[in-house]
């Protein structure tokens, strides 16, 4: 393994992050949350036009720039730092791969490049928060019952004249409430072992309710959708298998979400790390008592290593080898640990302005607590990567 980085990837990095200091400050982060999209669709088109960053992952011949997911991941890691409002998570992350994977030629070239140009949304809809459990990441149902078993519950897909009909609701979806195009996962009928197929719903398909949630993490926005017989397009053929399909990307989403978390962790500590070194008690800065200076290099080790986890992850999910079934999933549980860790120093050490609401460190201890309800918790996370290498099982068992 080469853990060092191409000039190309160097340079991604670099010119991510001077985009966003200029357009995405804290001012302009809380303005971006305020709008009823949830993010800053100037910027969403900048990060399309000037840099191709929704397409980042995706091949050529689709209208992408034939990256990744390494170079996804340190884009991420640069989103991450800034906090940025953007629907990339959804879009690029979690939807693009599966249109990708599962998609008929047709499907692909007609949402593909659109999706890489930044011209169209995407999320990924999972009933219940069962988002993690869908992603291989917290556990494994291989028969897919966190879509919503039997006839109550969940969404279910019955054929209809000329295709497929959805009927359900899902609380949670990422970027739900804007997104221009849903994929979402359905039992083929109301029976036990009915399977689970991904459908694809336009934005504006007749049927379709959908609403902005309040969420705790408000650069995070996610929305309820509900659907009432509403016309879907199967996504591939009925041959194709979306469980699998959903466990591999639960590899490359968590890989992604690992950098976003530790570029959120290291900035919130730079932050902290410039604030104690200005601040003055007793005629002399915070940042020179030996108990502050234990406090933050601990935060730093911490960040550094998750660092290093995320950037395994990213490099096992691009070049899978022994073992890198588990590298997501414990590269994600020590990142968001890290940056709940950085958060919550940046917090206690900025002092009394550090406990208002007002103060940015909040927006990053919520996106550390947000993404532990989303895709964790932690600990859930350690023992389903624990479960899948076999760590406690006894030897001839």
């Amino acid at each position: 393994m080469d853990a060092r980085f191409t000039d190309e990837q160097e340079e991604i990095r670099r010119t991510l992050r001077d985009l966003l200091d200029k357009r995405c400050g804290p001012q302009e982060v809380r303005a971006a949350v305020d709008t009823p999209a949830g993010h800053d669709r100037a910027l969403w088109t900048a990060l399309a036009g000037y840099l191709g960053l929704p397409g980042l992952a995706l091949p050529e011949t689709c209208g992408g720039v034939g990256g990744t997911v390494t170079e996804m991941a340190l884009a991420c890691e640069e989103t991450g730092r800034a906090l940025a409002p953007t629907p990339l998570l959804a879009t690029a992350v979690l939807a693009a791969p599966l249109l990708l994977a599962l998609g008929t030629g047709a499907q692909r070239a007609g949402l593909l490049p659109r999706i890489a140009s930044g011209g169209l949304t995407a999320a990924l809809a999972v009933p219940g928060p069962a988002l993690a459990t869908a992603l291989a990441l917290t556990g494994h149902d291989r028969r897919g019952q966190w879509a919503g078993g039997g006839r109550a519950g969940g969404v279910q897909a019955r054929r209809a004249e000329g295709g497929w009909q959805v009927y359900g609701q899902v609380d949670q979806v990422l970027d739900g409430h804007s997104a221009e195009l849903l994929v979402v996962a359905a039992h083929t009928g109301g029976f036990a072992r009915s399977r689970v197929l991904l459908f694809l719903v336009r934005g504006d398909a007749a049927g379709l309710t959908r609403v902005r949630q309040t969420a705790l993490d408000a650069t995070r926005p996610q929305g309820r959708i509900q659907l009432r017989d509403v016309p879907a397009e199967l996504l591939g053929d009925e041959a194709a298998d979306a469980l699998p399909a959903l466990a591999r990307l639960g590899d490359t989403a968590a890989a992604c979400l690992a950098a976003e978390a530790v570029g959120a962790a290291g900035r919130v500590l730079e932050r902290t790390v410039a604030y104690v070194g200005q601040r003055e008690q007793f005629g002399r800065p915070v940042g020179s008592f030996q108990a502050v200076k234990h406090r933050l290099a601990d935060a730093y080790v911490q960040v550094q290593a998750a660092r290093s986890a995320a950037y395994y992850a990213a490099w096992a999910a691009a070049a899978p080898a022994p073992g890198a079934e588990t590298a997501g999933s414990l590269a994600l549980a020590q990142a968001l640990e890290a940056l709940r860790r950085a958060a919550a120093e940046g917090i206690q050490l900025h002092g009394g302005i550090g406990f208002t609401w007002e103060h940015e460190a909040h927006l990053y201890f919520k996106r550390a607590a947000g993404d532990e309800l989303l895709f964790g918790p932690v600990h859930r996370l350690r023992a389903h990567a624990a479960d899948a290498a076999h760590v406690f099982e006894e030897a001839g068992t």
